[in-house]
């Protein structure tokens, strides 16, 4: 704990990095301050370094390029592979996990160790990972790296300790999974196909082994050769050459026959009796033309073949539909009999597996769902039912569902909000689902006791509005709203929208949420704002629109100066504060000047009638930004709503506009060259409007290349050239701006502040923040009584405070002398739609956190904390006076940064370009944490990274993820608590009895060992050069847990007499040999002892 003293006499200008004097750091004048100061500030600040650590919490929504599928039938777990390098594991709702591989190469394949709680991951690296699954965040314990051949297909047989591994080169090789080591038993392909055989037969693309005897090993090879392999006898019992590729192979349980998947479309079925041709051909999907031809089929990539104790046996495939039909959607194909059911799919199927009741593969399968892992989606079909119905999907799968252009995370909201949510929420929810529980259910999850009610909002290109219920690191979804309802449909080919957005005009750029009053405002694209109220009952509303022309005339162009780092300000006078209506348009039509150039038109049509809405978020106001002479409105920057004032302001890089959204009307309406008044820090030029405006507008500035604003808005916020990533650096103080560059507004802030120094009262006022790191302060006189709110008008007055900080302004957030932060004032929210009550009429009730409300101790004023691109300050006021000033970075920019509570206490919270997330403590600006958390930040996480309180942060890691992290250490503690268990101790279902005669007769299967195959004893050390082990940092220990249930026990302790046997047998061995070796040197020294035993000295 640290306590700060500051002693105020007058101006102080003494903070770490000031200058006495400096406008930067004081007023405006550099003059001593006329108003009353405290004599002095008395902060506990309580947080220290150890308070912070950074680390990721839970990663949602649908893997992003994912890859491979696989499942564990006994624990009941599903794992995704990535393009990316990540898995995802997931259980019953709650139960999700995300791995990374630390080589970031592609996941070819996955294999359960089925009930052991682990995982065999095959990447594109040609690399083998073995994962612990039995600790709650998975760790690796071996890797072993293939250096001379690639990985094509993996197996490993259900309670086995080999795995079999196919290569490009045709070779099969067998690693022990305990050890990650590789046996030295090879199956080449030149042994594997016949010698006489000219031609390489390609890569492995299919391996399993055989259900009636686990001693043969059914190869498959790209070019159509299949090979059963007699793994004792080191010979092939039969070759299978086939004109067809293949791209997979499929048992029958009895092991009697096989089917494969075919490049031409076609399923063939084999009988090992008589392997010279397929037992049966069919071209499920190819009918037989006019002239006797098949149509031709595209390739069937996978087929799986089960059979059903009471029916038929299931053959489903994914592919294998004609290529006459153009435009047919993927497709997934379940044969049942002589049913054939196609599943059109809305995104190409990259795998697919078949659940069953039994892990033996020699038992009958009992098929009862098909997991299908589509490109963007992930769905789960019934296959108990005749109509196939899927499955209610538990997980965030479709967060992408239209991509996310911004997002908001609030913790700790209204207890209430978010069961009202969910109940107006479900009324909408789809049905047609599948009635039974979803069958990925294993892991446990308990609600942890650190848990309160968070939620995440998704802003999306189509308009859409997502409320997520992200309490207890879980996500569910609540509400969903279509922003674009207000307008109506553009024409297609032409309407104003295309001509400013072609893709996605109702696209959503920024939300601001007020979860007390309930009130909701969002900003598109296309330059509009739409303001919602929240009601539980359906009504009929007629929406108030409002046009405003916010466009300069001439352009706010800097002159190069000699004192443009050292602004001299003239106090400012006290002009009463006088409405601005100039540049309000009133609401019209629209029209075009003669010439056809476009002017005082929206770009989007506000639906003119009276429309039904249904409870939930109900729009009340739509104000849109005007063309004006031929020029499109620049996109909005900023935006602050405050329900207690009934005031809504934004901003964009021609100036500002406030409206009263309780009145319906423009208040103020001016660019930012109007608002200083005389107090302009720079000197300006005026020059005639430019074509070609650069634009220093929210995430536009961003890019790597500046673009003309035409060129920007052409594009949608999802598009491909947003995701560049920050090289550009940015110049580090306001000289060096561009010539050309126009002042934006970059952050609005409404709160109660002393407008002026000699302030006395604090009052309503209007914290502005621009580009060239100017901040404005605006008071605002607002009639107090309910009545006179309604009809007297808002005045406005812009003479008020100027401070400055280098580069552009982002946040603002306001302390009392006791370094408590001091909340916005709010509306209590009523439902304007709720039956009136005439003995008790409805009043607003304000909530308001006055600055002098707590401040006994060190009377009147309050802190205001001002965070630059560059620097974060602490003023003191009403006197202006820079207390604390931090230069949080030289070489980058801040992107994101907010005021947070942590730890019973607050702290400033930056996210930089350069990947770093900071901390600084307050008021002292105190660095408390710096860790370099993202090597290379793109445009995508920049425009989605969000703060809140808690020590809770998230950002969009991908186009399809919401990534969740923590600064908090004592959230990084709970962690643990908090995540769901991957592994839990159930008993391996028993085989079948196969009955006394199978079991005498047939027992082959059963006798079969593959550690006297495999073994180094028997099969010898494979060449090192051939793969490398790689220890993993799991440790091993994780994998040394007590297994459970009896069978694993048995198991486990088969295997360690197993090894144990093989140790002393080759203990034995080698005690044999060398008892050989002795007698062998006995005889021999005998022999020469001997010879030499009568030969004098000299005849040596």
């Amino acid at each position: 704990m640290k306590k700060f003293r500051k002693v105020l006499d007058g101006l102080t200008t003494s903070s770490p990095g000031a200058t006495v004097g400096s406008p930067s750091c004081g007023s405006a004048a550099g003059t001593p301050t006329t108003a009353p100061t405290p004599k002095e500030i008395d902060v506990q600040e309580t947080l220290v370094s150890e308070n912070f650590q950074l680390c990721k919490t839970v990663r949602h929504g649908f893997p992003y390029q994912p890859t491979a599928l696989a499942f564990d039938p006994v624990q009941k777990i599903l794992a995704i592979g990535s393009r990316s390098g990540g898995v995802r594991i997931l259980g019953r709702p709650g139960v999700d996990c995300y791995c990374q591989h630390e080589s970031g190469a592609a996941v070819l394949q996955l294999q359960f160790l089925i009930n052991e709680g682990a995982l065999v991951s095959a990447c594109a690296d040609d690399t083998l990972h073995l994962w612990n699954l039995r600790q709650r965040r998975p760790a690796i314990l071996h890797s072993l790296k293939f250096n001379r051949e690639r990985i094509t297909f993996c197996h490993l047989p259900f309670q086995s300790k080999w795995l079999y591994v196919g290569t490009e080169r045709g070779n099969t090789h067998i690693v022990n999974i305990e050890s990650f080591i590789l046996s030295g038993y090879v199956i080449m392909w030149n042994k594997a196909i016949e010698l006489s055989t000219k031609t390489h037969p390609g890569p492995v693309v299919h391996l399993s082994d055989s259900p009636k005897d686990e001693g043969k090993l059914l190869i498959g090879f790209e070019s159509g050769t299949i090979v059963q392999w007699d793994l004792r006898g080191k010979k092939a019992d039969f070759r299978i050459y086939y004109d067809e590729a293949i791209h997979s192979v499929s048992w029958h349980h009895e092991g009697k026959q096989f089917m494969c998947s075919h490049s031409d479309g076609s399923l063939t079925l084999w009988n090992l009796r008589n392997t010279t041709k397929p037992f049966q051909v069919t071209f499920p999907h190819g009918k037989i033309q006019k002239d006797a031809r098949k149509e031709s089929c595209k390739p069937i990539l996978k087929v799986e073949y089960k059979t059903c104790r009471n029916s038929e046996p299931f053959v489903i495939f994914s592919g294998g539909l004609s290529y006459d039909k153009a435009g047919r959607r993927p497709a997934l194909t379940i044969m049942h009999g002589k049913a054939i059911t196609v599943l059109e799919m809305d995104y190409p199927i990259v795998e697919f597996m078949v659940l069953c009741e039994t892990p033996y593969n020699n038992e009958v399968q009992e098929p009862y769902a098909v997991v299908v892992l589509l490109e963007k989606d992930l769905i789960v079909v019934d296959l108990t039912q005749s109509n196939y119905p899927v499955f209610e999907n538990p997980y965030p799968m479709d967060i992408h569902e239209s991509p996310v252009t911004c997002t908001a995370y609030f913790a700790d909201c209204p207890p209430d909000i978010i069961p009202i949510l969910y109940s107006i929420g479900a009324k909408h929810k789809k049905t047609g689902y599948s009635q039974k529980e979803w069958p990925i259910s294993g892991g446990t999850w308990t609600l942890g006791s650190h848990t309160y009610p968070e939620i995440i909002i998704t802003g999306h290109a189509d308009g859409s509005i997502k409320f997520w219920d992200a309490s207890a690191i879980t996500l569910q979804m609540l509400y969903k709203m279509k922003t674009s309802k207000v307008f109506e449909k553009p024409k297609p080919g032409e309407g104003r929208a295309t001509e400013l957005v072609e893709e996605d005009p109702f696209a959503i750029q920024m939300v601001s949420w007020c979860p007390q009053s309930r009130i909701f405002c969002v900003v598109g694209i296309s330059a509009h704002i739409i303001l919602y109220r929240f009601s539980k009952y359906d009504a009929n509303t007629q929406i108030v629109s409002l046009e405003v022309r916010l466009q300069c005339d001439s352009e706010d162009v800097i002159s190069p100066s000699e004192n443009e780092n050292n602004p001299s300000f003239s106090e400012p006078g006290s002009h009463s504060p006088q409405p601005h209506h100039h540049h309000q348009h009133p609401a019209s039509p629209g029209s075009r000047t003669p010439e056809g150039i476009k002017d005082s038109i929206p770009c989007l049509k506000v639906k003119d009638r009276a429309v039904r809405v249904p409870p939930g978020y109900q729009s009340e106001l739509v104000i849109q930004l005007l063309w004006v002479d031929g020029e499109p409105p620049q996109q909005i920057t900023s935006l602050d709503i405050n329900s207690a004032y009934g005031l809504l302001a934004f901003g964009n890089c021609n100036g500002l506009a406030v409206v009263d959204y309780l009145q319906k009307t423009v208040i103020l309406c001016m660019s930012t060259l109007d608002l200083y008044g005389s107090t302009d820090p720079y000197q300006r030029l005026t020059r005639s409007p430019r074509r070609n405006r650069q634009s220093t507008s929210g995430l536009t500035e961003l890019t790597d290349n500046q673009q003309s604003i035409d060129m920007e808005r052409s594009k949608s916020p999802t598009s491909e050239s947003r995701e560049n990533s920050f090289t550009r650096s940015r110049s580090s103080s306001v000289s060096s701006i561009d010539r050309d560059t126009k002042e934006a507004v970059t952050t609005l802030q409404f709160g109660e502040s002393y407008g002026r120094k000699n302030d006395v009262l604090p009052t309503p006022c209007l914290w502005v923040g621009t580009s060239l790191g100017v901040v404005l302060l605006i008071p605002m006189s607002i009639p107090t009584d309910q009545e006179e709110r309604m009809e007297e008008p808002v005045t406005m007055g812009v003479s008020g405070a100027v401070l400055m900080l280098k580069g552009s302004v982002l946040r603002f957030s306001f302390l009392d002398c006791m370094g408590a932060l001091i909340q916005t004032p709010y509306e209590v929210w009523r439902d304007h739609n709720a039956p009136e009550d005439p003995d008790r009429p409805r009043r607003r009730k304000l909530v308001h956190f006055s600055p002098s409300s707590s401040q006994d101790a060190c009377g009147d004023g309050h802190l205001a904390v001002v965070c630059s691109e560059r620097q974060a300050k602490v003023f003191l006021m009403p006197s202006q006076s820079c207390l604390f000033v931090h230069n949080i970075t030289e070489s980058s920019f801040v992107l994101r940064a907010d005021v947070v509570s942590v730890c019973n206490s607050v702290c400033l919270a930056c996210f930089c370009a350069n990947g770093h997330v900071m901390t600084l403590s307050l008021p002292s600006l105190r660095p408390l944490m710096d860790v370099n958390y993202l090597p290379l930040t793109d445009m995508r996480i920049a425009r989605t990274f969000y703060f809140t309180n808690g020590g809770q942060a998230l950002y969009l890691s991908s186009p399809t993820e919401i990534q969740r992290i923590t600064y908090s250490q004592e959230m990084c503690d709970n962690l643990q608590e908090m995540l769901g268990e991957l592994f839990t101790p159930i008993e391996t279902p028993e085989a079948q009895n196969r009955g006394f005669l199978k079991g005498f007769f047939g027992g082959n299967a059963h006798t079969f060992d593959r550690e006297e195959l495999f073994g180094e004893a028997a099969a010898g050390k494979a060449s090192r050069s051939l793969a490398q082990h790689i220890p993993g940092q799991g440790g091993v220990e994780g994998m040394k847990v007590a297994a459970s249930g009896a069978v694993g026990e048995l198991a486990r302790a088969r295997i360690a007499l197993d090894e144990r046997g093989q140790r002393l047998g080759e203990l034995e061995e080698r005690t044999a040999l060398m008892m050989t070796s002795a007698e062998v040197f006995s005889k021999h020294a005998h022999e020469l002892m001997l010879k030499c035993k009568d030969k004098k000295w000299y005849q040596f």
